[in-house]
């Protein structure tokens, strides 16, 4: 383009940086060679700010705009942020109640999805969420215990993909171009 301006970045969908241009991957420049450049961009990307300075590092990031949009939280230039997984626990997860369906009839099932527990199980069986159909309950205030199997813990603990739906092109960063004016 021939009336980029300097500092300018823009997508390509093209897998090389064309002429005067540079892959916002994060490299180093030296700002001797690119003085012009780094004045607007300074150490906000990197660098010592004495030889070199930092180009934007777009790979695996979403940019965002500066500022704060309403009900947002502020962003600052060159500010990075976000994770590529999140593990979700019990303080990251949303407040819910778990209900626990019981009936003071004899189970009809040995199974738990097809039950309403707890059941109240037959005489003679181990005590359990389930029993067969057939024999007396037992009396009401009988204690019961929980079949563990019913109650264990689940899940891995491993974090999950946070990564929303894309499609990789390259970013690159004018090197070279009409100097920006700030009026």
């Amino acid at each position: 383009m021939s009336n980029a301006f300097l500092g300018q970045i823009t997508m390509f969908a093209g897998n090389f940086a064309p002429k005067n241009t540079a892959f916002c991957n994060g490299q180093m420049l030296a700002i001797a060679q690119n003085q012009a450049l780094f004045s607007l961009l300074g150490t906000t990307y990197g660098g010592d700010g004495v030889r070199t300075f930092g180009l934007p590092n777009l790979q695996s990031q979403v940019p965002i705009h500066q500022g704060q949009g309403p009900g947002l939280s502020p962003y600052t230039i060159g500010q990075t942020g976000g994770s590529p997984s999140v593990a979700i626990n019990q303080s990251t997860m949303p407040i819910h109640t778990h209900t626990l369906n019981a009936t003071q009839t004899i189970a009809d099932s040995t199974t738990i999805a097809t039950n309403k527990l707890p059941a109240q199980p037959n005489v003679g069986t181990p005590p359990a969420f389930y029993a067969f159909q057939g024999a007396a309950p037992l009396p009401p205030l009988t204690k019961v215990v929980i079949n563990a199997a019913a109650c264990s813990t689940v899940g891995g603990n491993a974090g999950h993909n946070n990564l929303m739906q894309s499609l990789c092109v390259s970013f690159i960063i004018f090197l070279n171009g009409i100097f920006p004016s700030r009026n």
